[in-house]
């Protein structure tokens, strides 16, 4: 089931009609997101919640997801 939310984005997208359309869009949503995401990162800095340390901490770390080689070769046949 759809949210509000999520209806009121289809309603929206039904009336795009050009490819400038689509992309004026995705640069609003990626401008949305973007601001948020700055929001909680000056949120968490201001809280004390991350420092300098965190920082390093994130440009250090690996989040991707390890792959099994056995089971990635066999898939694949």
């Amino acid at each position: 089931m759809l949210n509000a939310t999520q209806i009121e984005l289809l309603r929206a997208m039904s009336s795009l009609n050009t490819q400038d359309d689509l992309l004026s869009l995705k640069r609003f949503l990626v401008k949305f997101f973007a601001q948020r995401i700055d929001s909680e990162m000056d949120r968490l800095w201001e809280s004390g919640e991350w420092n300098e340390q965190t920082i390093d901490e994130l440009r250090s770390a690996h989040f991707r997801t390890p792959y099994n080689l056995k089971q990635t070769q066999a898939s694949s046949f």
